[in-house]
């Protein structure tokens, strides 16, 4: 099994092919949410895209990491999406600790934000998320913004 972080200009072609299949068949098939999945965001030249494939090439688990100032003031971790076949494993934890190491290892000060989907609060406040927002509609899901401050203990708990 392999991980890597990568920003876009390192992506090979395969590689943006299969983050662009597996987003769109979570969030836009799956999900039955028709939206615009690719939003430019991915070409900054400060994103990180984290990458988990398996080892016979699959994809499995992505999520993307947005600088401050691109999307939100604070850094953003986004896209957060691992594969129907590989759900129930514990993939989702590491994506998500191995994303948030990601983002400190870059920005080490900085605040984290996600715009998470309302029924995901508990599973992010497990990683120091506290819901910051009201509930907003995001392509007709109901969301809620929450952030981790950049002094918080990032360990997961039961």
């Amino acid at each position: 099994m392999t991980w890597m972080c990568y920003r876009f200009s390192e992506l090979s072609s395969m590689q943006l092919y299969d983050v662009l299949q597996l987003r769109a068949a979570i969030f836009v098939v799956e999900q039955d949410c028709p939206y615009q999945d690719i939003d430019g965001l991915d070409l900054h030249p400060e994103t990180r895209h984290l990458l988990h494939y398996n080892s016979q090439g699959e994809l499995l688990a992505y999520l993307r990491i947005l600088a401050a100032g691109v999307s939100y003031p604070d850094v953003a971790i986004g896209r957060v999406v691992t594969a129907a076949s590989a759900r129930g494993q514990g993939l989702g934890h590491q994506l998500l600790e191995r994303g948030i190491n990601a983002a400190k290892s870059v920005w080490p000060a900085q605040d984290l934000y996600l715009s998470a989907q309302a029924h995901l609060q508990h599973y992010y406040q497990r990683y120091g998320f506290v819901t910051v927002t009201a509930e907003y509609l995001e392509d007709e899901i109901p969301h809620v913004g929450m952030r981790s401050k950049a002094s918080a203990e990032h360990s997961r708990s039961s």
